[in-house]
């Protein structure tokens, strides 16, 4: 008994020693880490543009909100959409047949379905931001760069997605349609298909979220949406400008997440 008692002792203390060597290694990064950042300065017109910029967002620029002879914000807005909606789009169908060969269960071919994985794997290493610079050089700028940057980004995120859905599901009613002689193509539709469906419309409303997030920043390199005339109003300092299209995407992203957030609860 003494033995076992001194064995639990020395194996709590080689427990708590391990424990404190991992928090003064974390500690020690941390302080490393801190001691590189340099010291925060401030600029002699730091104040006054900090000032500019909530005076905009106070006194926003109405007239902005619509022109019918140019370029306003709801017809910015509606890029940004239309651009978010066009790469969702592109992603939730382009990712299902490589879902479905990536998922294990699906495709007893370790090779195909191990390809399939690192190749989802491979496009989600680059951000949207990088695939739009991309795009635009390929292209050029504009809105159809966004929309391929923000489609060829779904796919990867999607996919992975998807096909971890696909490995979670039932086999039991696909097997016992196979065993009534069911075509695999009526397999597929009466009994994969009602399973992961719910999902798969959930997977494709939170992207939808997170594109049309994505196409606001890429506008500000030029891939269209609500962000370019933003970038050109901060390049000027129009502050009253720049404080109605922070409110108009303010808006925009709160409405999409309350619509796409109810949505999702129904589908669960």
């Amino acid at each position: 008994m003494k033995k076992q008692r001194n064995v639990q002792k020395s194996e709590q203390k080689g427990k708590r020693l391990g424990q404190l060597t991992i928090l003064a290694v974390i500690i020690l990064l941390y302080v490393w880490a801190f001691q590189g950042i340099p010291a925060l300065e401030f600029k002699e017109t730091s104040k006054q543009i900090i000032t500019a910029i909530f005076s905009g967002l106070i006194s926003p620029d109405w007239e902005y909100v619509y022109d019918p002879a140019g370029e306003d914000l709801l017809r910015g807005i509606l890029d940004t959409l239309a651009i978010a909606f066009l790469g969702t789009i592109i992603g939730g169908v382009l990712c299902v047949p490589i879902s479905f060969f990536a998922a294990k269960n699906i495709v007893a071919n370790r090779a195909v379905s191990g390809s399939s994985k690192i190749s989802l794997s491979f496009i989600r290493v680059f951000p949207d931001i990088i695939m739009a610079l991309l795009f635009i050089k390929a292209v050029g700028p504009g809105s159809f760069s966004g929309v391929l940057a923000l489609g060829i980004g779904s796919i990867g995120m999607l996919g992975k997605l998807f096909s971890e859905e696909i490995e979670s599901v039932d086999l039991g009613p696909s097997e016992a349609l196979i065993a009534t002689g069911a075509t695999p193509l009526k397999t597929l539709w009466f009994a994969l298909i009602p399973q992961i469906l719910p999902s798969y419309v959930s997977f494709i409303l939170y992207r939808f979220e997170i594109n049309v997030r994505a196409a606001t920043i890429l506008g500000v390199i030029g891939a269209g949406g609500i962000g370019t005339p933003l970038i050109f109003a901060l390049s000027v300092r129009d502050w009253e400008r720049v404080g109605i299209i922070l409110l108009g995407v303010i808006m925009m992203v709160a409405i999409i997440d309350i619509i796409s957030g109810k949505a999702r609860e129904r589908l669960t």
